[in-house]
């Protein structure tokens, strides 16, 4: 992330001093160990993951008008937008030259197509925010391509980075997919508190009007009227602390709560099975107490 300009100096110092728990190169180590040996090449596709998340986050902060980023300022708040966008632009070209510098283009292919699913999956999200009718089908579309994608890179060039075995690589990635997905449902219940702590709901998700898995269910539960209401708080009312409550309220009534967690385990289970399929090792076992946090976590 070095570089000779000042200012870019001071923002990558800024970010690296605040960086979250870093959760994407942890499952790049892990899946390369539990397939081959952590080499040069594993290190370079943590960074490169790393760079590349960090680059997508600056740029949600200024898509999304947002202040905070884990505590902190956000770069937009510091710095403003333009030097938050070019800041983003040149993490992603960090990465990317990181990569094309060492001849690691299998990885760079790997983390490519999870750039651009990622893209899409953001534009359907607001395509469909706009008329607010996600159908469950559509929300794991989104958040497979939001999400998960790029849990699924992590693990397959944590794998491409020690191994050619195309099977190997493939079932890391799906591995990675189902662990994201997971991920995602859990970050959604966080909206409207868990079962264990009902009033702490956030609604985040409600004023920024997205349809969460939990929403989804609770208004295919309901009558005509009822979803009319729903759907008319979450477009119209959605910054009213009392009728976003009402939201939150209807959703742990309906089951929305209790069907979104069902569905997190499922998803949790499945990525478990894959796992199995791979050599018992100190590694293994840490990527399935890693999968088994994403779904426990408090925050």
């Amino acid at each position: 992330m070095r570089s000779s300009v000042p200012l870019l100096e001071k923002i990558t110092a800024y970010i690296v001093k605040r960086k979250g728990k870093q959760l994407r190169p942890m499952f790049v180590f892990l899946a390369a160990k539990a397939v081959g040996n952590v080499n040069e090449s594993t290190y370079r596709a943590a960074a490169l993951i790393e760079l590349l998340h960090t680059a997508t986050l600056v740029h949600d902060d200024v898509v999304d008008d947002s202040n905070e980023r884990r505590g902190f300022f956000s770069i937009n708040a510091l710095w403003k937008n333009k030097i938050s966008v070019l800041i983003g632009d040149y993490l992603l070209s960090r990465g990317l030259l990181l990569s094309l510098d060492n001849d690691d283009f299998h990885l760079l292919k790997i983390v490519s197509k999870a750039v651009r699913e990622m893209s899409e999956g953001e534009l359907l999200q607001i395509e469909k925010a706009r008329k607010l009718d996600i159908s469950e089908e559509i929300y794991f579309d989104i958040i497979r391509q939001k999400t998960a994608t790029l849990i699924a890179a992590c693990c397959a060039a944590g794998a491409a980075s020690v191994t050619d075995d195309k099977q190997q690589i493939e079932q890391m990635s799906t591995f990675g997919t189902l662990t994201g997905i997971a991920f995602q449902i859990k970050d959604d219940l966080f909206d409207f508190g868990s079962s264990d702590d009902i009033g702490k709901p956030t609604g985040i998700d409600i004023k920024e009007k997205k349809m969460t898995l939990p929403l989804i269910y609770a208004l295919n539960q309901s009558s005509v009227a009822e979803k009319r209401r729903i759907i008319n708080i979450v477009k119209n009312h959605n910054d009213n602390p009392k009728k976003v409550a009402e939201v939150v309220n209807f959703v742990f009534e309906k089951g929305g709560i209790k069907y979104a967690e069902k569905r997190m385990h499922e998803y949790k289970d499945k990525a478990l099975v894959i796992l199995e399929g791979f050599p018992a090792s100190e590694a293994k076992e840490a990527l399935r107490e890693l999968v088994i946090y994403t779904t426990n976590r408090k925050k």
